[in-house]
């Protein structure tokens, strides 16, 4: 920010809303090598070089920005028209087609997703698609191709470093494609999985301290909401943020022979296309589209509902709505399995089978212990004793547990809680043992 000779505020901007309702959004010239504004207010659209505003005039950030120059960050050129959502979402569908070989479902998700990132500011929670798998499966091909049609994608790869992510999502507030996410360094991935673990849910800003010129702590709020595409050759260790990710497995495959080994130049003019069509589909729906808490399916977990209506409330058609569900179901599938082949979801599912008994009033650590090595003890290199178990039933399923007779128990009180847990974990309950008669 500066002022002028006339005392008037003249702000760099990327992208505005303004209170008489006019979205202003940044595009690039590829003929002028120019940046400008393109606004829009009651169905029109113009472009301007510089915005005057009451007591302030918006600038443009410049074409010779670093990162536009080196199309670390990409922009639309100005709207194009294009049809209705439903050719849109084909026109998408057809350009990750010729270029990448992705699953029909999760093709699918990535078309709906674009579309949400050019609107993603409408919502409050958002998904994060990820394509995982090994070098040479394609995932970082996948990564590019997707990732340009987004709504002003910023690249980065596990080369750089964090500290600038965290200004360029505050500054563009666009689309975060990341590849190689497999931070070798803690310290690096403490820092990565702060901006996934905050970027998903408007409101919750990420504070750093810079230290000014004068030696002073200056404390700074980092705003990273947003969408964000993520190539990695692993998963997380955190379960939570596990969940927050659509997740698409690489190179399991043979590659169609179709699919070009080298991207073509044509390639960047399609996708540039798109986010001039995308843009116009921002400036027609942002302010019509809303949650739509009627989507939410009570057959789905509440953390998958949370991640995929915002996708479902960009559809109107409601066969394309239920193609999407079905395209879910596998990931919760996937997620059900991965925590009930878990230490956790051992404990439970032994548990479980323990607490069938409704006569009994507690049951011994011990007995856990006996039984979990019993059914998986040979899963394990190292010998599994009680305080492992132990740690595992207070510790991360936050079971309550004391000390009866010298030994730890847990009380027929929490079967309640651990027959949850074994919703949430994918795990069946074992049905009551019956009765005897007397």
């Amino acid at each position: 920010m500066n002022e002028d000779k006339s005392n008037t505020l003249r702000s760099s901007a990327v992208s505005r809303q303004l209170s008489d309702g006019r979205l202003v959004e940044l595009v690039y010239s590829l003929d002028t090598k120019r940046t400008m504004f393109s606004v829009y207010h009651n169905k029109q659209y113009e472009l301007f070089e510089e915005l005057p505003l009451d007591g302030e005039v918006l600038v443009p950030v410049s074409a010779a920005n670093n990162l536009i120059k080196h199309k670390a960050v990409l922009l639309p050129e100005k709207p194009e028209p294009y049809g209705s959502t439903a050719e849109l979402i084909k026109a998408i569908q057809v350009y990750l087609y010729r270029y990448i070989d992705l699953s029909d479902h999760f093709r699918a998700i990535a078309s709906y997703y674009v579309l949400l990132s050019w609107v993603y500011d409408a919502f409050n929670e958002l998904p994060y698609l990820r394509l995982r798998g090994d070098f040479g499966s394609g995932k970082t091909r996948a990564l590019m191709v997707i990732g340009s049609a987004c709504y002003k994608p910023f690249f980065a790869s596990g080369a750089s470093t964090v500290s600038p992510i965290f200004h360029v999502l505050d500054t563009f507030r666009g689309t975060l494609i990341f590849d190689e996410a497999d931070f070798r360094f803690s310290d690096e991935k403490s820092e990565l999985v702060k901006i996934f673990n905050n970027g998903n849910v408007k409101g919750f800003p990420i504070l750093r301290t810079a230290i000014t010129l004068k030696k002073e702590f200056d404390p700074r709020a980092f705003n990273v909401f947003g969408p964000k595409i993520v190539a990695m050759r692993r998963s997380f260790e955190d379960q939570a943020l596990e969940s927050r990710f659509l997740t698409e497995e690489m190179g399991q495959r043979n590659l169609r022979k179709d699919i070009p080994i080298n991207l073509p130049d044509i390639q960047q003019d399609e996708a540039r296309f798109l986010r001039n069509q995308l843009l116009m589909y921002r400036f027609l729906n942002h302010d019509r589209i809303k949650v739509d808490d009627t989507l939410v399916d009570p057959s789905l977990s509440p953390r998958l509902n949370q991640i995929l209506v915002p996708l479902l409330s960009i559809i109107d058609d409601k066969v394309l709505q239920d193609e999407l569900r079905d395209s879910v179901r596998s990931f919760e599938q996937e997620l059900y399995a991965e925590r009930s082949a878990s230490s956790e979801g051992n404990v439970l599912e032994v548990l479980a089978e323990l607490f069938k008994d409704n006569s009994r009033e507690n049951v011994a650590v011990s007995e856990v212990t006996s039984e979990f090595i019993a059914r998986f003890g040979e899963d394990y290199e190292r010998p599994v004793t009680s305080r492992f178990i132990g740690g595992i039933i207070r510790k991360r399923l936050r079971l309550l547990t004391y000390k009866s007779n010298g030994v730890y128990v847990l009380p027929i009180s929490e079967k309640d809680k651990v027959d949850q847990l074994c919703v949430r974990f994918g795990i069946a309950i074992p049905s009551p043992a019956a009765a005897e008669l007397p």
